[in-house]
């Protein structure tokens, strides 16, 4: 037989207090002595009692759960994969559950969310799905900003992508190459500017567009295009584009580095394996999920008021793809 579950009404028992003391005590609110919050604290922990989420959430009218929306068709990918990753873990830590949040077309489903509040990754204008995530009576934090005119997130956690880029190209430039190629996405979200800002800044760098939920086709397509217009080194943004390159530069008879220089702007597991390995930018998006929670909770849980941006520190990983 299991043994009995530790209840609220044994901790007030214990500590010779009723049980909203023990539920203040414990939660941190109401106006008690500190002398008695400490005591029901003791008396909790020797007793071996664990607060349950559920009740907590019900008796403070919250859901106990987070969403999270990724772009359309980019689940899969290395980067959202980790994004979420740390974005689950960190939200456990609180108690809370994550929610992920599809590209759902049903308006009525997505506006009866259960959820106390919502991270969106790389947010993008005219997205419909995000025009109704807006509109949810619940705060927002968003991975990169906002660009949409009715933007309202009570946090950002973004990543500095215009140094980042200019550090890239630099390197790149440092390592012998003439005619740069940038495969990028459009300037329909704020990732997509900074890149394509940065690249604008360099009087040989050529950008070749892609969309930010590519297709392996649309990856060749850029390269074909790419070393068309005489590029001697290529640069792939979109998450794992680089692998899909370097794939098909071989099927071309085209050598890594020897012929061409080849690098990606998100770095990656995969990215640590091929032959040779790929020079690449670590935008941390384990941590980037982490602090997109902490943002959320701040306002959530502890009711902070003010917006805050949460910076992500970057850095250039330097491996054999660019390196003669």
């Amino acid at each position: 037989m299991p043994p009995r579950r530790v209840t609220i009404r044994d901790v007030a028992r214990e500590a010779g207090v009723s049980t909203s003391t023990v539920s203040e005590a414990l939660s941190g609110q109401g106006r008690i002595a500190t002398e008695t919050r400490e005591r029901v604290r003791q008396v909790a922990d020797e007793i071996g009692y664990v607060a349950s989420a559920a009740a907590r959430s019900l008796r403070l009218g919250r859901s106990g759960a987070l969403g999270l929306y990724v772009p359309d068709r980019t689940v899969g990918f290395e980067y959202y994969v980790q994004l979420s990753r740390g974005a689950a873990e960190a939200a456990l830590t609180h108690g809370l559950a994550l929610t992920l949040v599809p590209a759902w077309d049903n308006v009525e489903q997505l506006r009866a969310l259960h959820i106390d509040g919502l991270i969106v990754a790389d947010p993008a204008v005219g997205d419909p799905v995000l025009a109704v995530l807006r509109s949810l009576p619940v705060p927002m934090v968003t991975v990169e900003r906002d660009l949409g005119p009715d933007a309202g997130p009570v946090g950002v956690v973004a990543s500095d992508h215009l140094t980042a880029t200019g550090e890239l190209l630099d390197h790149v430039v440092a390592t012998g190459a003439t005619s740069i190629a940038v495969v990028a996405p459009g300037d329909e979200t704020s990732f997509g500017q900074q890149i394509r800002e940065a690249c604008r800044r360099y009087a040989g760098v050529r950008i070749v567009d892609i969309p930010l939920a590519y297709r392996p086709e649309d990856a060749t397509a850029a390269v074909d295009e790419a070393l068309a217009s005489g590029a001697d080194a290529l640069v792939l943004v979109p998450d794992g584009s680089v692998v899909v390159a370097l794939h098909h530069l071989r099927e071309r008879g085209i050598r890594v580095p020897d012929d061409v220089l080849l690098a990606s702007y998100v770095d990656g597991p995969s990215l640590q394996i091929t032959r040779p390995r790929i020079t690449a930018v670590d935008i941390d998006p384990r941590a980037t999920g982490e602090a997109a929670v902490e943002a959320l909770v701040d306002v959530v849980v502890h009711g902070r008021q003010d917006v805050v941006e949460t910076l992500v520190p970057s850095r250039l990983v330097v491996r054999e793809s660019t390196r003669r």
